[in-house]
């Protein structure tokens, strides 16, 4: 099945932000006001590799067994493919705020405009009701409509939840590696990463190609996007250490940031108490650099990659063998196939 291509899916981007700009006077605002709101949506929600948006669109490609769908359709598989990528852009922006990032895709955070500052809380928030406009306005004389709006409300709470227990296990200012677990690490990729990431957007596109809300096509999804999600972020964890940074596009920070990565809880899992040591005095230190290299040297000494490497052949064959198993009466085995192809042995 032929992918979406970025530029098909990015074209179909202003007519949505017209959609939100047309109706504001009707809530008395200003050229002030819309100018700000435009601003907001165009700085924040475009840009990005676009994966969450393009795969509801593909989705609906697969289960439909279409190539090129009609145009009503490819509209309402546009709108919510570019709703995941406003639920993003809402994450990441309330994110960089509570992580004191610099920047965001190249660029300065949104936060870090002389012109927003701290106001970007409130626009965080308009980003999140931008997409319920967007619902409302192509959706709300669909059976699944309702639906459609739990699944968004229920994806971002559980986002939120993985969010919290990453903030209060790992504070920038307060490394205590005692927090860390392998448990709570699956805890916050699995909720703050992987309902988003991957299991939104195949369960929206199977509400929109008829799927009854309580169809079992949904469990089964579940159970191989979640992990499939999870292996994605143990990934990017192990990419921030071992990439090149010229590969992944930035230089990884998590050591220094006291990230309660897959690497660190790995290795604390299997440290002698002289190792331990060296953890403690050592992750988490945002200078001087010796530091986070003294963390590299150990996860070296004890073959972190070799761990890591395991762990991906094992991840790879076990989801290769639930997809295998699917029964298509309910989703197409392709559907999955697709996002392990995009995933499995990544470099960036």
């Amino acid at each position: 099945m032929p992918a979406t291509t970025r530029k098909e899916f990015t074209d179909f981007f202003p007519q949505l932000t017209q959609d939100i700009l047309s109706e504001l006077p009707s809530f008395g605002a200003t050229p002030e006001m819309i100018a700000r709101i435009g601003d907001v949506i165009e700085y924040n929600v475009l840009g990005g590799k676009m994966n969450r948006g393009l795969s509801v669109v593909d989705t609906v490609k697969i289960v439909r067994g279409e190539s090129e769908l009609p145009k009503d359709v490819n509209e309402k598989a546009m709108v919510l493919g570019w709703a995941v990528e406003w639920l993003q852009a809402f994450f990441l922006v309330a994110d960089d705020i509570m992580d004191e990032s610099p920047t965001r895709r190249g660029q300065p955070a949104w936060y870090r405009r002389k012109d927003v500052g701290i106001t970007a809380i409130n626009d965080a928030f308009i980003l999140e009701a931008c997409i319920y406009r967007l619902l409302k306005k192509y959706f709300r004389s669909e059976p699944y409509y309702i639906d459609l709006f739990e699944l968004l409300q229920e994806t971002s709470y559980q986002t939120e939840l993985g969010q919290m227990v990453d903030l209060i296990t790992a504070p920038e200012d307060d490394v205590n590696l005692d927090r860390f677990s392998i448990e709570k690490h699956h805890y916050i990729v699995k909720y703050k990463t992987s309902y988003y990431s991957f299991y939104l957007p195949v369960a929206m596109a199977l509400m929109m190609t008829g799927t009854p809300a309580d169809s079992p096509a949904y469990k089964v999804a579940e159970d191989i996007l979640v992990p499939l999600g999870t292996y994605f972020q143990i990934q990017d964890d192990y990419l921030d250490c071992y990439g090149e940074p010229e590969v992944i596009g930035k230089i990884g920070t998590d050591i220094e940031d006291n990230k309660c990565s897959w690497l660190v809880v790995q290795a604390l899992d299997r440290v002698t108490p002289e190792q331990r040591q060296i953890l403690n005095e050592n992750y988490g230190r945002k200078a001087p650099a010796e530091h986070a290299q003294r963390v590299k040297e150990l996860y070296k000494e004890m073959d972190i990659e070799k761990v890591y490497r395991d762990y991906e052949d094992a991840a790879i064959a076990g989801l290769q063998k639930k997809i295998s198993e699917v029964d298509e009466t309910l989703v197409p085995r392709e559907v999955f196939t697709a996002f392990l192809n995009k995933v499995a042995k990544r470099t960036k």
